[in-house]
């Protein structure tokens, strides 16, 4: 299960430190748009 409100096939979302690429939570890095960025990790499709 993801961790996002409207979850659905869009993905799910995740924080990260721009300097050290470490993870941080996503309502810190909302708190923090100069040093961090928000990106949106998109589910792999299943099968080939």
């Amino acid at each position: 299960m993801s961790k996002g409100k409207s979850s659905g096939s869009s993905g799910f979302k995740v924080g990260r430190d721009a300097k050290s690429g470490q993870f941080v939570p996503v309502k810190e890095a909302q708190r923090r748009p100069a040093t961090t960025v928000v990106e949106t990790i998109k589910p792999r499709p299943k099968g080939k």
